[in-house]
Parts: C-alpha cells; sequence; structure tokens
C-alpha cells in the first residue's frame, strides 16, 4: 500500500511538471502582447504603434534596427521565435527571405489598389515611395522641369543634387526608373545615353547621402534633386519653398510591406496588426498625419499629397532588377566615370 501511495505522488508530480508546461505554453499564446521588429522611421512608429494598441488594448514590444539587422536576427531565432511581426522593409526583401514568414493574406487586402495587393501569401504591402524631382521653387527662376528630359537644359549643370547608386537606394530606385521611364527597358541604349547625359549635367557633384539630396535643395544649395517621395513631401507639409514633380515619362512607385513571423509566439495579435495597417483608420493616418502613400483604395490624402490620378505612374520589373542589380550598378559606374 505504501509503495502504491509513493508511486501515486510520484505520477502526480510528473503530470503536474507536464501541465506546468503546457500552461506556460498556452500562457505565452494568451499574452495580450506582440513583439515588434521594425526598421520604420520614428515619425511612422510614434503614429502607428500607439494606434493600434488603443484600438486593440495589445501591448506592443517594439525592436528598432535597419533591415539587414532585423534580417540577421530572424534568422538566428528561426528555431525560437522571439518577434511576432516584421513592419517595413521592401517587398524584394521579403520575397528573398520568405521563409522567414507566416502565410496570411488580410481581410483588408480586397480594398488595395491594383497591383499592390498581397500576391506572395506572406508579405502585405501597405505604403508606396515613389522616385520624384524635388525642385527649389525660389531657385529655379523660368526653367522648366516637369520631367526626366527637364534635367538635361544646360542652365541646370551643377545645380541637380543626386545621390550615388552604389551605396544610396533611393538613388538606385531612381536609376532604374530611369532606365525605364526613358529606355523602355534596364539595357536598352537609349536609356543608357539618358543617363550618361545626365551624370555630365550633375558636373561631377554626388551627394554624400540621400538625406544630404533633399536637404541640400530645401536650403538653397541645388535647384532639383533625384529624390524620393516621402521626406520630400514632408518640407512641402512643413512650409518649405520646394514642389513635388513627378517625370512626366513616369515613376515607380515600390511598396514597402509588414509579415508575420514563421511561428509568431502571438500569432492571432499578429493578423489583427496585419489586418490593422490595411484598415482605413490607419491608411486614412498615413495619408493625411504621415507623408507616405497609402495604398488603400478609399484612402485620405493631405493636401500637401498629389493624387494617384495626376501620377504617371510606370511599373518596374522587381523581379529584373534584384536579380541585376550588381550589373546595374556597375554599369553606371563606368558611365560615371568615363564621363567624370
Amino acid at each position: 500500500m505504501k509503495k502504491f501511495s509513493i508511486l501515486l505522488v510520484a505520477c502526480m508530480l510528473v503530470l503536474g511538471a507536464l501541465s506546468g508546461c503546457g500552461s506556460s505554453e498556452s500562457s505565452k499564446e494568451k499574452e495580450n502582447k506582440l513583439v515588434v521588429y521594425s526598421p520604420n522611421s520614428e515619425e511612422i512608429i510614434k503614429t502607428i504603434i500607439p494606434m493600434f494598441e488603443k484600438q486593440t488594448g495589445i501591448t506592443v514590444e517594439l525592436v528598432t534596427a535597419g533591415t539587414g539587422e532585423i534580417i540577421k536576427r530572424l534568422q538566428s531565432e528561426k528555431q525560437n521565435p522571439y518577434a511576432d511581426v516584421m513592419f517595413g522593409g521592401s517587398m524584394a526583401g521579403y520575397r528573398e527571405h520568405k521563409d522567414l514568414y507566416e502565410p496570411y493574406v488580410s481581410t483588408n487586402d480586397q480594398y488595395l489598389l491594383d497591383g499592390h495587393r498581397n500576391t506572395t501569401g506572406f508579405a502585405t504591402p501597405y505604403i508606396s515611395d515613389g522616385s520624384v524631382l524635388l525642385v527649389n521653387k525660389n531657385l529655379v527662376g523660368d526653367i522648366k522641369i516637369e520631367s526626366y528630359a527637364d534635367l538635361l537644359n544646360p542652365k541646370l549643370k551643377g545645380k541637380i543634387a543626386s545621390a550615388d547608386p552604389a551605396s544610396s537606394s533611393s538613388a538606385f530606385a531612381q536609376l532604374t526608373n530611369m532606365l525605364k521611364a526613358m529606355g523602355g527597358d534596364y539595357t536598352s541604349e537609349q536609356g543608357w545615353n539618358y543617363v550618361s547625359e545626365l551624370v555630365k549635367n550633375l558636373d561631377g557633384k554626388i551627394a554624400s547621402g540621400s538625406g544630404a539630396v533633399h536637404k541640400s535643395v530645401a536650403d538653397g544649395e541645388y535647384v532639383v534633386g533625384l529624390t524620393y517621395e516621402d521626406p520630400a513631401s514632408t518640407y512641402v507639409r512643413n512650409g518649405a519653398p520646394v514642389e513635388v514633380v513627378y517625370p512626366k515619362e513616369g515613376a515607380v512607385f515600390l511598396d514597402a510591406a509588414s509579415g508575420i513571423v514563421k511561428d509568431a509566439p502571438h500569432m492571432d495579435n499578429a493578423k489583427k496588426f496585419i489586418d490593422f495597417i490595411l484598415s482605413q483608420e490607419a491608411q486614412d493616418a498615413f495619408g493625411t498625419q504621415l507623408t507616405n502613400r497609402p495604398l488603400r483604395k478609399d484612402a485620405k490624402l493631405g493636401d500637401y499629397m498629389t493624387p494617384y490620378s495626376q501620377i504617371n505612374m510606370i511599373d518596374e520589373d522587381t523581379d529584373y532588377v534584384s536579380e541585376h542589380k550588381s550589373e546595374i550598378v556597375e554599369k553606371y559606374t563606368d558611365v560615371f566615370t568615363s564621363v567624370k
């Protein structure tokens, strides 16, 4: 009888331990929490995350870092994920590391603009940013700047701000935009001839980085800069003497995305977050409180943002560009060196 009692107690202890392990895992899943890794700007984070917390009651633990650093962390944590969501980063990056993300298509995906929906099954586009020209209205005078072709005006020689496509992602986006807009693809002689003529008009002046391009135009150091819409629209919103110009030949808009981490600890909350960033409330905030271009068809835009209907938008072959990026950069470097 005594042996039976000891055995019974031992079994109860083992069952209790197993039960404790199970309840621990269960409690983790039921935690009203969400861990978000994000490379996004402070402005986006401070606007969108509190909105999500207020609407859902879910507490967000935020880790901010560069895209490359986040990818490395997700890879190192793959067997035991800590993050639930990656919020931000290019679509190309998500495609390249698709094994890190959980399949999920939000029910709000149906409200997005054609060509900007979740076609991967795991990466959710939520905003888009385009290549633009930023013009200083106090310096431009009677010089017409409506297109890429206008940048070849001899009056603009040495007055165009541009970064190096080899080190700046926005400058590389401008380069591929030009090639597509001026030549029809990325290898045509016509497109590269245009790039060569533009380099001549840069007169050897290359900005230290993408931030220096739009800042130098806003500060009155250059007449026009090859930049991207987000910071350019911020200057307009804040009353700087600048104007955002969308090249008549066509502007490429590239989507930023978000994805649920594979085997996310708080899976249900992660899905709620993806649904939220495509909601009317969040998309309106991107378009009216921030300077990011929302992708929802019915999203509102601030008066400092140009409606899609007034922009000639052209598509980029993202797969080709991703596969041939080094070749395109090498070709540009050869052109720049030979012209210089």
